[in-house]
């Protein structure tokens, strides 16, 4: 049986001693993969990693907590706050980053659909990259199957919708996001999305504006190209508060 060298030993210590951020983070760049705070990075996490970078998250969330003066140890109220923060980002609203997309059963268009199909209001919550306070709305999606388009449950879309929001993001990104991601799953002649939310960016700090929504929308292949089906889709949209 071989043994270890004394340099192996070495490298398996400093291994051990550096912090699981960094292993992804240097994953990444020797893939030269970006990570922005909207990309997914579940290719480059092995298993068992995403509980230390929890472990690490709430470790650094303490640090936060100390500067900001609060006596986590004697305030009940704070006392485990850094975990919870930390289970909220790596678990919850970014868990679109660290995990894979959810599996999607596809069926072929048997029936040839041809036909406008809208799906929503779909329920969407994120974050905004610039201070990482909640962006809260609705999305609606338009398609228009042909004969060699995929067929995924309404649900699906859900699901699909719910991934892409699940990080860090910038509302006009997001939906091109999920236009890609819908795109390249369904196969259709078009796609419709639009996006309707409330940033509270703007209503909890800034000019705090509670009313204020901002709504965005992508529109690919034939809703792009006729000017009479992208009208159809946005008449059949229920009036948006």
């Amino acid at each position: 049986m071989l043994k270890n060298s004394p340099n192996t030993l070495m490298n398996s210590d400093a291994d051990e001693g550096t912090p699981v951020s960094v292993k992804i983070r240097e994953r990444l760049q020797a893939n030269r993969k970006r990570f922005n705070a909207n990309d997914n990075i579940a290719d480059f996490i092995e298993p068992g990693e995403l509980d230390q970078l929890l472990d690490e998250v709430e470790l650094k969330m303490q640090h936060v907590l100390d500067s900001l003066v609060i006596d986590t140890d004697r305030d009940h109220n704070t006392g485990n706050t850094a975990r919870r923060v930390a289970k909220m980002y790596v678990n919850e609203v970014f868990k679109g980053r660290y995990v894979h997309a959810p599996t999607i059963t596809e069926f072929p268009n048997a029936e040839h659909l041809n036909e406008l199909m809208i799906v929503g209001p779909i329920t969407v919550r994120s974050a905004c990259s610039h201070h990482f306070c909640p962006v809260i709305g609705k999305i609606w999606i338009g398609v228009m199957p042909n004969e060699h388009t995929n067929v995924i449950g309404l649900s699906k879309y859900a699901r699909l919708a719910e991934w892409i929001m699940g990080r860090p993001q910038i509302q006009e990104e997001a939906v091109v996001q999920l236009a890609d991601l819908i795109q390249i799953k369904t196969q259709p002649d078009g796609l419709a999305i639009v996006m309707e939310a409330s940033h509270y960016c703007m209503a909890w700090r800034g000019v705090k504006d509670m009313d204020s929504k901002m709504i965005n929308s992508v529109m690919r292949g034939v809703f792009l190209k006729d000017p009479n089906l992208r009208r159809e889709f946005l008449s059949l949209i229920p009036r948006r508060s």
